[in-house]
């Protein structure tokens, strides 16, 4: 593989980690929640694109946003008697909530899958010289770049964006300066729900096969990129998300290709490396910066 189609597939990747990583990061900060379901949303995403074949694009689209935010406040629903729960019992309960969803998807869709035949022609390639560029790669750079700019944009120079910061920050303080937390709590859900929403639309096109894990396979590397990045952190957990994409592309290309089987034990052999040496993030800064809310 040349260095620019590496460098394109690896961007790609990155990008789109980057984006589930930001939706787990938006809960996290504001709830100290690390949502194992996350991935879920993804799967229900998927599903809908299932059902609705037939349906002109727009409508499927359409649907499978609103399905997915839906989703997502039901999640704040489900989670919002554990506000003041220990971390330790948060975490159990979006594990139970997780599987439980699995295995609703198990027995209502069945284990072999459901093709879900969604923009089918944007799996071809373009040819310039040597590279080999699918249109869903160049979609999925382009859309990752849109989505993490308008992210950045919203938390950066928008009141509530202020608010969200504030919350991830310290969320005690900040509901003593006025923030709603009950607001800010759902809106960063509904954001988390239309980040996983558009990976959900990326994915349907790379992987046309829906199954009951069809989320849950994208979460992991990418909740390993929030760790990685800074967990609780919402700009370090994002580029962790994407160093993670990346590092997974480089690292197939370079490991020969009886040893790519590895390709994870390498990966996460180099986190707790990364892990040991900066345990509070790779991305992370030593000081904080206050703010006025």
């Amino acid at each position: 593989m040349s260095f620019v189609q590496l460098l394109i597939d690896a961007t790609a990747l990155g990008a789109l980690l980057a984006l589930v990583a930001m939706g787990i990061a938006l809960v996290f900060g504001v709830m100290r929640l690390v949502n194992f379901a996350y991935g879920e949303l993804i799967t229900v995403g998927a599903y809908t694109l299932v059902l609705t074949k037939g349906w002109p694009i727009v409508l499927r689209v359409l649907a499978a946003f609103v399905v997915v935010i839906a989703s997502s406040l039901l999640m704040e629903v489900i989670f919002r008697p554990l506000r003041r729960a220990t971390a330790a019992t948060m975490l159990v309960a979006t594990f139970a909530l997780s599987f439980l969803l699995q295995n609703m998807f198990l027995f209502i869709f069945g284990p072999q899958g459901e093709t879900i035949e969604f923009l089918a022609p944007l799996n071809r390639a373009i040819e310039i010289g040597d590279l080999r560029i699918r249109w869903i790669t160049i979609i999925a750079i382009a859309l990752g770049a849109v989505l993490l700019g308008f992210m950045s944009w919203l938390l950066g120079k928008t009141s509530v964006g202020l608010q969200m910061r504030a919350a991830a920050a310290d969320f005690t303080t900040a509901r003593i300066l006025g923030v709603r937390a009950g607001r800010v709590i759902m809106l960063a859900f509904v954001l988390s729900g239309f980040l996983a929403a558009a990976v959900t639309l990326v994915l349907a096109v790379q992987r046309p096969l829906a199954t009951p894990n069809y989320g849950f396979v994208v979460l992991v590397p990418a909740l390993v990129g929030v760790v990685v990045g800074g967990l609780g952190k919402l700009v370090p957990a994002t580029l962790g998300g994407f160093a993670i994409g990346f590092a997974t592309v480089v690292l197939g290309d370079l490991l020969p290709s009886g040893s790519r089987v590895f390709l994870n034990s390498v990966l996460f052999a180099i986190v707790i490396i990364v892990l040991l040496v900066r345990p509070d993030g790779l991305f992370t800064g030593r000081t904080g910066v206050a703010e006025r809310v």
